[in-house]
């Protein structure tokens, strides 16, 4: 049976890791990461429907899994907006594709940015989530810069079982986010 290379590290090295640095009794203690959920908000697809169909087709092949569109719950008259238009993007990563996208984030796309020296720390919630913002959708390979339209950038949420900053962190840390802690 397949099991990705950072779900391996995580039963292999992390916990471990993170028992000994917290305390924890047992291994059920130790913060795991529960889901990623990415996700796109294209405000031009109002006018352009075709925006919205382009960015279902890249996030589906950034994933690996079937993307769905996000639509608005209020009207707005400025933005000529109404209630059930879609207006975005969205996916929702558990398991193993989870595991699969987070390698593939941190060892090809997040080096492609350019001027990369790490990503914030202060994208923490306080209750060991994590937003981390990517401003450009073609530092992923699966996207052909040939059919890309428009620049869109995407928001990525790690949900952590961590009950704080500290644990998430840590929890990131070891399984490989290159976080840049002298930028904060």
């Amino acid at each position: 049976m397949f099991k990705p290379r950072l779900q391996e590290k995580y039963f292999s090295k992390v916990i471990p890791s993170l028992k000994d640095l917290f305390g924890y009794k047992s291994p059920m203690q130790v913060p795991r990461l529960q889901k990623i959920c990415i996700n796109q908000g294209l405000g031009d697809g109002v006018s352009n429907k075709k925006l919205i169909q382009l960015g279902l087709e890249e996030l589906t092949a950034i994933t690996g899994q079937c993307a769905v569109p996000t639509r608005a719950k209020k009207s707005v008259s400025n933005f000529k907006l109404r209630v059930g238009m879609p207006i975005g993007v969205k996916v929702t990563l558990r398991g193993k594709l989870m595991y699969e996208f987070l390698d593939r984030l941190i060892s090809i796309a997040l080096p492609r940015i350019r001027n990369f020296w790490g990503i914030r720390t202060t994208g923490f919630d306080g209750k060991g989530n994590y937003n981390v913002g990517i401003q450009e959708q073609i530092i992923f390979p699966e996207i052909s810069i040939d059919k890309v339209i428009k620049i869109n950038g995407m928001n990525i949420t790690f949900v952590t079982t961590a009950q704080d900053n500290e644990a998430a962190f840590q929890l990131l840390k070891a399984l490989g986010m290159p976080f840049n802690v002298e930028q904060d």
